[in-house]
């Protein structure tokens, strides 16, 4: 399962006159900052929590820094089925009685893999923290991977599969990573094969279990109407299996230049991405490829919509996209469209390519990206779960809570000569990479 949070900009339309920087900066200082807390406990645990006072709720996380690009070619989707299995039940619990113990008292429990992180996580009301705690510990912990319950989630797994095989929007980003990772891990798919998950046993579970998940690479991450010293209790209290220490080895990916990948199904319209894999979640130059990619396709006023949809009435599905990890980014621009009107949507593509390679973005253009950034940013942190992610992912990636000042300060910080330098590299036709889902009639490859 893959999570995306969604948040509207509406607060920035009835509030025109309040800067983002001037709304932020008191919330963050009195609820960001004087509530965060973090403790790296003796075995290697972290620890991190923020007190939202005026909730009534809580967002927990245990999250591990394991993901699909862990695994080899053999064992590929084992995390993302590992994930499925650990709701299947324990030595104590069903898996009826996980979810009812947790749904009976109006919460809510699930999780995700990445391609680095597994993340187990529960809502509820702050009265019933423990229960919910209890309850993803004893999952963690203490796994029961019946083979007959590993036989039918295979079954489960391959239907999900079967899903995104079917589904053109999701396989198209998995097969773009494929080809511009191809030889690394991260190019593998999250779900894995169908061989690989049918010949899943409870010894591959129990064995890749006891080789990643380990107290050094586990962040429980909390937010709501909690105290710290609560989740160290409840820490001491119910993590008594002892996890060990793991050592974590990742193969950075090589860039190279990735051929073009088509590929024919039994649909009606084209599929299209065009890009390229570019800078990580560590390189300061991120922040500007992400303010390109807002100026160039992420909302109804950016200008490839304008000028693929909106002018020329071409496609329904058109945005940009920036999928970071560690190391690496998957930057491009997918688009969906009747296979009639696809060389044209390219074509168009292409000279929108050109235009902001050659000249530097007006000013007005520049500030609206960034004010539509730090908006999202903003009334994400209205969200409990999102605020609960953000914290682990800070830790994940920088080591350290990063406050929304300190990402304001970044995005406020790129300029328009940095976006023109950033589309000259990125937007440079010879290095970007296509990956095209056609429909079985076509017998044309679309040219740009």
């Amino acid at each position: 399962m893959r999570v995306k949070i969604i948040v509207n900009i509406w607060t920035l339309h009835l509030f025109p006159s309040l800067s983002i920087f001037a709304i932020l900066k008191n919330y963050t200082d009195n609820e960001i900052l004087n509530n965060y807390k973090k403790t790296q406990l003796p075995n290697g645990i972290k620890v991190i929590t923020e007190h939202i006072p005026h909730v009534q709720s809580f967002s927990l996380g245990f999250c591990f820094n394991v993901g699909s690009r862990d695994e080899s070619r053999k064992n590929n989707g084992i995390t993302h089925f590992i994930e499925h299995m650990l709701f299947k039940g324990t030595k104590t619990r069903s898996a009826r009685k996980i979810a009812e113990e947790i749904e009976a008292y109006g919460g809510y429990l699930n999780a995700f893999t990445s391609k680095e992180h597994t993340c187990y996580y529960g809502r509820g009301l702050s009265r019933h923290l423990p229960r919910t705690f209890n309850v993803i510990s004893d999952m963690i912990q203490n796994p029961a991977f019946k083979s007959g319950e590993i036989k039918k989630e295979a079954g489960v797994v391959i239907d999900e599969l079967n899903d995104i095989n079917d589904n053109p929007e999701e396989l198209i980003f998995d097969k773009f990573e494929e080809v511009i990772y191809e030889g690394n891990p991260l190019g593998y798919p999250i779900i894995g094969t169908e061989k690989n998950i049918s010949a899943f046993s409870q010894d591959d579970l129990f064995a890749f279990i006891n080789d990643m998940y380990g107290f050094n690479n586990l962040t429980i991450a909390a937010s709501g109407q909690i105290s710290h010293d609560q989740i160290l209790h409840l820490t001491d209290k119910y993590l008594i299996k002892d996890l060990g220490k793991k050592n974590l080895r990742r193969k950075n990916v090589l860039p190279h230049q990735a051929r073009d990948h088509y590929i024919n199904k039994t649909i009606q319209q084209v599929h299209i991405i065009i890009g390229c894999a570019t800078y990580g979640y560590k390189d300061k130059q991120r922040m500007a490829l992400n303010v390109l990619s807002h100026i160039l396709g992420e909302g109804s006023s950016s200008r490839l919509f304008q000028s693929v949809r909106e002018k020329n009435g071409i496609a329904y599905q058109l945005n940009t996209f920036l999928n970071s990890f560690y190391d690496i980014s998957s930057f491009g621009v997918y688009l969906s469209t009747n296979e009639r009107q696809s060389a044209r949507a390219l074509s168009i593509c292409y000279k929108e390519f050109e235009k902001i390679r050659s000249k530097k973005v007006s000013d007005k253009e520049l500030k609206k990206a960034k004010e539509y950034i730090k908006g999202n940013m903003l009334l994400g942190l209205e969200n409990t779960t999102s605020r609960m992610f953000n914290l682990a992912n800070s830790e994940f990636y920088y080591g350290r809570f990063i406050t929304p000042e300190e990402i304001i300060a970044m995005v406020d910080s790129v300029t328009a000569h940095e976006i023109l330098s950033m589309a000259e590299e990125v937007l440079d036709e010879t290095r970007l990479t296509r990956v095209i889902i056609s429909p079985n009639t076509s017998v044309v490859k679309p040219a740009a």
